[in-house]
């Protein structure tokens, strides 16, 4: 194994001072950098050991923050915070940028070989981000169909892979079909898995806290939904030494 160092990074977006999780792999040359962006909730320990998990296979990894260091453990709270934040593009933009600013700003990160991955509405972020016309070598999202404004998914210079659980009810069929559609007639090479029998946040773990109805973790697709991640990000954005 690999030795891996981490520290926290505060930086601001969207009016709050943002607390990242930023995870070095072993050595002291440029690597590979991945944005990882966290569920609704916002960030935990779940997306921390991600970014670690990364940083072993040698990529730069920064987990990110969307609620200035808070995590939001009431449902209706999380739903106040994360609606309007869904609602604007500009903002997930925003919130975005200065996430990826962090980890391109970081010595031991190439800056010319990125790549977001992100969950629920980190998920959304990435995308954004991808709308936004960044120079991203991969977009990967786990429950987080989300459309953009029109014509703006042509901006998109990547592929994209999406995951996401046949029975969730936040991210419906109707959903799956609105988002491939707008992959497809912007001309994105994207992929989408349903993972079978899968419900929302499949992947992430069980939390202390009720969860909701319609969520639910599903051990055997979480871990098939990470490989299918780290595949993507082998595809795209391989580490050489």
């Amino acid at each position: 194994m690999t030795t891996v160092t981490t520290r926290t990074v505060a930086y601001p977006a969207d009016n709050l001072t943002m607390v990242g999780h930023l995870a070095l792999p072993a050595g002291a040359g440029r690597r590979p950098a991945v944005l990882i962006g966290p569920e609704g909730m916002g960030l935990s320990d779940v997306e921390r050991r991600r970014a670690e998990a990364l940083a072993e296979l040698g990529y730069v990894a920064l987990a990110f923050d969307l609620h200035g260091g808070r995590y939001l453990e009431d449902p209706e709270e999380m739903l106040a915070r994360c609606m309007p934040l869904l609602a604007d593009p500009d903002r997930m933009r925003g919130i975005g940028h200065a996430a990826l600013d962090v980890l391109r700003a970081e010595p031991r990160a190439d800056p010319d070989r990125t790549a977001a991955v992100g969950y629920d509405t980190g998920g959304a972020v990435a995308l954004e981000l991808g709308r936004d016309g960044v120079d991203l070598r991969a977009i990967g999202t786990v429950n987080a169909l989300t459309t953009g404004r029109p014509g703006e998914a042509a901006r998109i210079r990547c592929p994209v892979w999406a995951g996401v659980g046949s029975e969730d009810p936040i991210m419906p069929p109707a959903q799956r079909e609105a988002f491939t559609a707008e992959m497809q007639a912007a001309g994105v090479d994207w992929r989408l898995v349903v993972y079978g029998g899968a419900l929302h946040a499949f992947h992430h773990p069980p939390v202390d806290h009720t969860a909701p109805p319609g969520v639910g973790h599903h051990p055997r697709h979480a871990q098939r939904a990470w490989r299918d991640v780290v595949a993507l990000l082998a595809e795209c954005l391989p580490v050489t030494d």
